[in-house]
């Protein structure tokens, strides 16, 4: 049976003991809630720390056994790989970079170490219960390590991963020393997830920088593998948290709330406490507030959650102590015999006490520096079923792309924030109704099973798509039959794209002229009778004719503009025009004017942008700007624009390798026809031919070409292979 393995740094279950007993209670977090129909199903599982350290093996295996009845396998780490890779890596380096907050971030090699062991202790246990056609589907900055893992053990399985927080730009992301080592383990997977575009276009930024990757649209092709990058904001569960108003502890708790304050406005503010969640901005505004309207005093109050995390590490503790003092300040300074400007509680809630705080307050605070998503801000909405409520939405936070009728701020704009709580307070009821009623919309579509539906709908066809893309490598049996089919053919045709299939690229591109063994391996396959041997290449036609014109081949040169046959003389396609020259050209020599160890190379009817000697990242970078330059300049000039391998051409959409090819098959009848290439455009050529003919792609398998080889010398090699006659 096909099953789901989940796997997350933690378990989705409370774990508590006593008198040597494990009680095991399931969490009511928001992904263990998307999740639960997923992994309780059938024989799916969720792999995870149970939360707690648990060293001996008798207990251990006392545990498992509980767990396992839950669809859980735990992953049992030691107190010294909590604090290494978990407190360590993951929330000293990652977490700070990937909040923007790169001044806390600690680059410690043992952490990175610990980092690579627990990620490869994940693997291990993975690898003992997944089998062929599994779906894997990992979360979260903890795990980044596991994808790549798990493919160089599975090359063939179905690996999603998703990251709930943010994705930093470029600029931070490069000052992590693991960088590389990072996104080649996130690539293993077939299908990326992000809260937000952001999010995705920083990754795909990275990973076209700093690895020799392609990246098209939201495509990576690395490693010989199409991994797609998409957004899903995730959602909550909209219906227990609408439903929740109506329980009667939370109808109790709403009616204490009520005697409390009575004529008070309230403003809400839930978080963990961390220097990610803009508290303290939260309380300056609030304080200015007061200053700049005395009116509000006695009428307004802030009631304020912390909830406890890490305040034993130096960053945090500072944070609750900076905290305490500025409430204290605001209190003592601005409270009456009757009022307190700001209940500030420092401790978790049961979530009935939030359900009626949601219901209750007047205006929700949500003002992150940075979130990947936020969900207070949505379950607010959600719990606000009379449509009436103000919710104020830093833009920093990822719900901030779907709730766009909240009051949206800069949390770093103490003023704005201060301007939009007065803004709040004055809202008419019918202007709250018609935001809430959009938002509340939003949030009951988008919910979190929507959120797995989608995911898991988008894996499976990204699956499906890798697969028509997927060229099978040329094995002995594929060799075996190719070769049968040349041998009892009569007329053969072989088309043979020049650099990257016959011979290796060079960085300058004069050096990778033919060799000694080139021209004997091609002289032997021309000389077979009843076989036509093409080159067809984006070269020069005067080099080419150089090159090969004393040997008995058929020539196209310049992706078709020049073609020759093995008797004739060059000829040049008809039609075509290079008057558009003089316009394009400036262009491509202010991108090589920017670029050190650019340079153009100029055809009869194309010019070529070459950056194969250009600093890695810098070459890409100026690739995408001039791309984008051409495409605008050269839409209504009929004029394509081609990326290749460290080059970008441009060309009249008139020449094309395919429209050359199928004019080389209207000479005669063939019975065996084949074409090997390795770039962009040797795609045409795959499209182009007839359904019979036997297509070969160099160096990748995302393709339109039936089979692939890896280098030019597996190349080589194969066509030596084929008879002499």
């Amino acid at each position: 049976m096909r099953k789901t393995i989940i796997v997350s740094n933690r378990l989705p279950v409370k774990i508590s003991e006593s008198n040597g007993e494990y009680n095991l209670q399931p969490s009511e977090g928001g992904l263990a809630t998307g999740l639960g129909s997923i992994y309780r199903e059938g024989n799916n599982i969720w792999v995870g720390w149970p939360g707690q350290e648990i060293s001996d093996p008798k207990e251990q295996e006392t545990v498992t056994k509980q767990l396992r009845k839950m669809n859980l396998l735990p992953v049992f780490l030691s107190q010294d790989e909590i604090n290494n890779y978990y407190e360590g890596f993951s929330n000293e380096t990652l977490w700070p970079v990937f909040h923007y907050m790169g001044v806390y971030a600690r680059y410690d090699q043992g952490y990175w170490d610990a980092y690579y062991q627990v990620n490869k202790k994940f693997r291990d246990i993975i690898l003992k219960i997944a089998d062929p056609g599994d779906i894997i589907w990992i979360h979260d900055y903890q795990l980044l390590l596991l994808p790549g893992m798990l493919r160089a053990e599975l090359p063939e399985i179905s690996i999603g991963f998703f990251q709930h927080i943010p994705f930093p730009s470029f600029e931070l992301f490069r000052l992590i020393p693991w960088r590389a080592e990072i996104l080649e383990g996130m690539l293993g997977a077939d299908l990326m997830g992000f809260h937000t575009f952001d999010d995705t276009r920083h990754l795909l930024n990275a990973v076209s920088r700093i690895l020799p990757a392609q990246t098209s649209a939201n495509v990576v092709s690395y490693n010989d593998r199409a991994i797609v990058v998409e957004t899903f904001p995730m959602g909550i569960d909209f219906e227990k948290y609408s439903k929740l108003g109506s329980d009667p502890e939370v109808q109790k708790q709403m009616e204490r709330l009520k005697e409390n304050f009575q004529q008070e406005k309230l403003v809400l503010s839930i978080d963990r406490l961390d220097y990610s969640k803009g508290i303290l901005q939260r309380l300056q505004a609030f304080e200015l507030l007061l200053q700049l309207h005395p009116e509000y005093i006695g009428k307004v109050v802030l009631y304020m959650i912390v909830v406890p995390s890490r305040d034993t590490v130096p960053q945090y503790k500072d944070l609750r102590d900076e905290i305490d003092k500025l409430v204290g300040n605001i209190n003592a300074r601005f409270r009456t015999l009757a009022w307190h400007p700001i209940q500030y509680f420092y401790r978790s809630f049961p979530i009935e006490t939030l359900s009626a705080l949601y219901n209750f307050a007047d205006i929700c605070l949500v003002t992150p520096m940075r979130d990947g998503m936020n969900l207070v801000s949505k379950e607010y909405v959600a719990s606000r079923n009379n449509n009436d409520g103000v919710l104020i939405l830093s833009e920093m936070a990822g719900a901030s792309k779907e709730l766009i009728d909240a009051l949206i701020v800069n949390p770093n704009n103490i003023g704005a924030i201060t301007r939009s709580i007065v803004e709040a307070i004055n809202m008419p009821k019918a202007e709250q109704e018609r935001r809430m009623k959009a938002m509340r919309t939003v949030v009951a579509k988008f919910n979190v099973n929507h959120w797995v539906k989608l995911f898991m709908t988008r894996l499976r066809e990204v699956n499906e798509m890798q697969q028509n893309m997927l060229a099978r490598r040329v094995s002995q049996e594929t060799a075996t039959l190719i070769r049968h089919q040349y041998q009892v053919a009569k007329r053969r045709i072989i088309f043979l794209d020049y650099d990257g299939t016959l011979v290796g690229f060079q960085s300058n591109i004069d050096q990778a002229s033919p060799d000694q063994d080139l021209y004997q391996l091609l002289r032997e396959l021309s000389s077979v009778p009843g076989n036509d041997v093409v080159i067809i290449s984006g070269r020069n036609h005067v080099t080419l004719g150089e090159w090969f014109g004393h040997l008995k081949l058929d020539l196209i040169a310049e992706h078709g503009a020049w073609q020759k046959t093995k008797e004739g003389e060059w000829y040049q396609l008809p039609g075509l025009s290079d008057t558009w020259k003089k316009e394009i050209l400036p262009i491509i020599e202010l991108a090589t004017d920017r670029t050190p160890g650019a340079f153009i190379e100029e055809k009869s009817f194309s010019l070529v942008w070459h950056y194969r000697k250009v600093e890695s990242g810098l070459g890409e970078l100026r690739a995408n700007e001039l791309m984008n330059t051409l495409r605008y300049f050269t839409v209504e000039k009929g004029l394509q624009v081609l990326p290749g391998d460290k080059v970008i051409e441009v060309k009249n959409i008139e020449i094309n390798k395919g429209k050359a090819a199928l004019s080389w098959l209207n000479h005669q009848p063939y019975d065996f026809i084949m074409a090997m290439g390795d770039d962009v455009t040797d795609e045409d050529i795959f499209k182009a031919l007839p359904l019979e003919a036997t297509t070969i792609k160099v160096g990748s398998q995302v393709s339109a070409a039936q089979y692939y080889l890896r280098s030019y010398h597996e190349v080589r090699h194969f066509l030596r292979t084929l008879p002499k006659s």
